[in-house]
């Protein structure tokens, strides 16, 4: 009882002279999952390796699933996520998962790469200053939801939670996502991920389709996204996914 040549061939390539635990006590269950997630899911669609590793990261982020992150970051090494993007996807998780989610995973991070002998910190990374972040925030905030329906949404908010929105501005574009070390239409496939990822994320999911589609990212690539999480995410996940995609960026078969 084993996975098939095909799926045991990709999961080896990405956990080299990894011998998993359940694959001995659960032979039966391994060979199912194997030749789904690494057969089956992975040979559907177009996604390279290095953005298929970058957005399971930052769904396990958003899915709590510590262990399994630990586990994905040996095999996102292995095709070329560096340490600095593995550090960005942790960094930008904060302003969607919250710190009091995140914080394990930043510690869990700093051991594996410390454990790879990778010197901490990294050099830094942001782009903006504590003068800066507020304007250039907004700015970016603007190109990505676009300009006319952020100042429509911006219009419409009570003024009493227009705070909310300023902060939203500064520290989620201008402190995080404004960053560089991974570019913008591959943050926007991270932010879509961790969305989805979390469940409950419905009307802001459906946003980020929008805003992926503006930063230059497909409606085939936002499927390709979710086929590659769904072995992590579950069905019910999945499917709420593709009906927020087919929402804001309706099949065409043309």
């Amino acid at each position: 009882m084993a996975p098939n040549a095909r799926a045991q061939k990709n999961h080896d390539e990405l956990f080299p002279g990894y011998v998993s635990k359940v694959a001995v006590t659960d032979p039966e269950f391994i060979e199912v999952f194997d030749n789904f997630a690494f057969d089956e899911v992975l040979s559907h669609g177009d996604l390279d390796a290095r953005t298929r590793l970058m957005v399971q990261l930052a769904s396990m982020i958003a899915c709590q699933a510590l262990r399994e992150y630990r586990t994905m970051l040996g095999p996102a090494m292995v095709v070329g996520v560096t340490p600095a993007e593995i550090k960005e996807i942790v960094y930008q998780a904060v302003p969607y998962v919250g710190i009091s989610k995140v914080l394990d995973f930043i510690f869990a991070t700093n051991e594996f790469l410390e454990e790879r002998g990778v010197e901490l910190p990294l050099p830094p990374q942001s782009t903006t200053t504590p003068e800066t972040r507020a304007e250039k925030g907004l700015e970016l905030q603007k190109r990505i939801a676009g300009a006319e329906g952020l100042q429509k949404m911006l219009d419409s908010t009570p003024k009493d939670q227009l705070h909310i929105h300023r902060f939203l501005a500064a520290n989620c574009f201008g402190d995080h996502v404004s960053r560089s070390g991974i570019d913008l239409p591959t943050r926007e496939l991270l932010t879509f991920s961790m969305l989805i990822s979390l469940g409950g994320c419905d009307p802001q999911a459906k946003g980020h389709v929008a805003a992926n589609l503006r930063v230059g990212n497909s409606r085939a690539t936002l499927i390709d996204v979710v086929t590659q999480l769904l072995p992590f995410i579950g069905y019910p996940r999945t499917l709420n996914a593709l009906r927020v995609i087919d929402e804001a960026a309706p099949y065409s078969a043309s």
